[in-house]
């Protein structure tokens, strides 16, 4: 991904809330589901690192945006933004548009 795609995607997840919470449990197959879930639905997604999350967090950040096939956008405190194409389209959601 480019650095001006990857701005740019930084920039659309500014207003953004977190949609996963990563807790005492870590990166497990559940966590894993739902934020598969919620790339489907919005592509552009925060997931917000719990205070008791065991491990480093850029590390963690990158395992699972391999485990879920996304781009790793931002990690910031402790929140990771994670970007994925959608596979379907969806009439009520447009595509992001990449520069």
């Amino acid at each position: 991904m480019s650095t001006r795609a990857r701005a740019h995607l930084r920039s659309l997840a500014h207003h953004l809330e977190p949609v996963v919470q990563l807790g005492a449990d870590g990166i497990d197959d559940g966590v894993c589901e739902a934020i598969g879930i919620a790339l489907e639905r919005h592509e552009l997604i925060k997931v917000r690192v719990g205070q008791n999350f065991p491990g480093e967090r850029r590390s963690s950040a990158r395992e699972l945006a391999a485990r879920v096939g996304a781009d790793l956008t931002q990690v910031i405190g402790r929140v990771i933004v994670l970007y994925r194409p959608r596979k379907k389209p969806d009439p009520e959601r447009p595509n992001i548009v990449l520069p």
